[in-house]
């Protein structure tokens, strides 16, 4: 197969996700093509190939097995992730895997080096990371509009749902941590310096040994910047984050999930002034698909993104530990200690 030919795509698991967003996106990716979806459910695969166009095959194995399928995507639920992950890695195939990646840093660990081994991609699906709106507000960061930075902020809070969700399965991996509280942590790292640590970290869990439905984070680096991050499950929607400086702060409203027409509006307040900028609309998905493939062909970035998805790991690994790992009161109690996040 030819270099600048678009990477053939396979997909394990007929997700939501996938359906409303990311196979959408790569329908519309030059540099990509999707070649087929699989499920253990016939029924499913099916009714992905007929309204994406492509084919369907029942079970994963087989999927892994043919020669037009170079990378895969892998919607599964996150108690999946590091089979299936390790499965298409093996079978000498990139992978793009949802967040979050796995439910330990050896697994992710693991993951990388298998990664590394064979030269292929491991890319956890952050989508928000490839959204320009970071890019500006980084920028405006590095030309001093808020002066030094001192604080971050993140919240990310969506309503109480269907229980039958995935999202509230302890066996599944499910859990606030992990289906919202990831993306404030994983922002925070974007405006961090490289020695972070976890300082302190609380998690509610319902009641009978159910998921954790909420829970804040508190971090620090090594110049004394700290971030704050709050999550939940059931809570009024709220989806930003801000940056607190020396002189000014930058907010970003709809900072994680921004639907692909919505133009993003940063507030920056300086003194007396307050300033709003209004951005183009972009899709951060289709960012996310052409970023993959473009991975793929480039051995060079290979290293970058196996260690940013070992890292993000390490640091949910880091709060949970510092939340006691369970709703019962001596874990709460561990939240007094902190852990260090290395770089």
């Amino acid at each position: 197969m030819a270099d600048d030919e678009p990477v053939g795509i396979g997909v394990l698991g007929a997700a939501d996700i996938a359906w409303r967003r990311t196979l959408p996106a790569l329908l519309r990716c030059p540099t990509a093509r999707l070649v087929a979806v699989a499920s253990r459910t016939p029924g499913k695969a099916r009714a992905f190939a007929e309204h994406f166009g492509c084919e369907a095959e029942t079970g994963y194995e087989r999927l892994l097995e043919r020669q037009d399928v170079r990378a895969v995507y892998i919607p599964l639920p996150n108690a999946l992730h590091e089979r299936w992950a390790d499965a298409a890695l093996r079978a000498g195939k990139h992978v793009l895997v949802e967040k979050s990646l796995t439910i330990s840093t050896a697994a992710a660990t693991g993951l990388a080096r298998t990664a590394r081994e064979r030269g292929l991609v491991l890319m956890e699906n952050f989508a928000f990371l490839h959204h320009p709106q970071h890019t500006r507000v980084r920028e405006l960061v590095a030309a001093g509009a808020i002066g030094t930075p001192r604080v971050f902020s993140a919240s990310f809070g969506i309503p109480r749902a269907d229980p039958g969700l995935i999202r509230y399965s302890r066996e599944l991996a499910g859990g606030a941590l992990r289906e919202t509280g990831c993306y404030p942590v994983r922002a925070a790292q974007l405006f961090l310096g490289e020695d972070v640590q976890v300082l302190g970290a609380h998690l509610r869990y319902e009641p009978d040994g159910g998921v954790d439905t909420a829970g804040s984070v508190l971090l620090a680096d090594g110049a004394g910047v700290t971030a704050q991050c709050d999550f939940g499950l059931d809570h009024g929607y709220r989806n930003t984050y801000a940056l607190w400086g020396s002189e000014g702060r930058i907010e970003v409203d709809w900072a994680f999930t921004p639907p692909p027409e919505a133009r993003p509006l940063l507030r920056l307040y300086r003194a007396e002034r307050r300033e709003e900028l209004v951005l183009p609309a972009a899709d951060q998905f289709l960012d996310l698909v052409t970023a993959f493939a473009g991975a793929c062909a480039d051995p060079a970035a290979h290293e970058a993104h196996a260690r940013a998805a070992v890292r993000q790991a390490t640091m949910l690994e880091a709060v949970v530990a510092l939340a006691g790992g369970s709703g019962d009161e001596e874990g709460r109690r561990a939240g007094a200690r902190s852990a260090r996040v290395p770089a």
